[in-house]
């Protein structure tokens, strides 16, 4: 659910004011359903609670043309807040979903600030590949699962490619690469 909600006020934040189809519309047409669990049911109900948490309020309602009319909504600053201090727990963590939701919106954000985010979830996820590694063939006692060495090289491997490829990303940016928040 942390993915849908920063997919949710991103996309509300860059489109505002919006409505709950636009939203969809958008993450849709990125294909978020293949990379995260954010389902139409997902958006709207994220949209629902969102509302009802105050990190939306709702403007009113545009004509929706041939059906109900669409409410519109905007960000208020709790949502506001809420966005940096998910992008700022996106951009460090190790889970895809989560990670791709902070990448998708690292251009909110000054490049330094980003940079400094990716730099500590390349370290985390090293840490991570490190410790599997390590674990190969330790095993206390006799018995040793089935397959276990295989699932740790699995899970390292991983850790790994998500390291390279943090590194690339980091490169790019650090090169100048994409516009930021903080580009004139």
């Amino acid at each position: 659910m942390a993915a849908v909600r920063l997919l949710v006020l991103g996309v509300a934040r860059r489109q505002q004011p919006t409505h709950g189809y636009a939203v969809r519309r958008e993450l849709l047409s990125w294909r978020a359903d293949t990379w995260t669990n954010v389902q139409p049911g997902s958006i709207y109900h994220a949209v629902k609670q969102l509302t009802q948490e105050g990190k939306l309020r709702t403007l009113g309602t545009e004509d929706g043309g041939r059906g109900p009319g669409r409410t519109l909504f905007e960000l208020t600053p709790a949502g506001e807040a809420e966005f940096l201090q998910r992008m700022d727990e996106a951009l460090t963590s190790a889970d895809m979903e989560e990670l791709g939701a902070g990448i998708a919106f690292m251009d909110a954000l000054p490049r330094a600030h980003v940079i400094a985010k990716l730099r500590e979830q390349r370290e985390g996820s090293r840490a991570i590949r490190d410790d599997l590694r390590a674990m190969v063939g330790d095993y206390p006692g006799r018995y040793e699962p089935p397959h276990a060495t295989d699932l740790l090289e699995l899970w390292s491997g991983v850790f790994d490619n998500l390291t390279g490829w943090t590194a690339g990303v980091l490169d790019r940016l650090e090169r100048g690469e994409y516009r930021m928040a903080d580009d004139t």
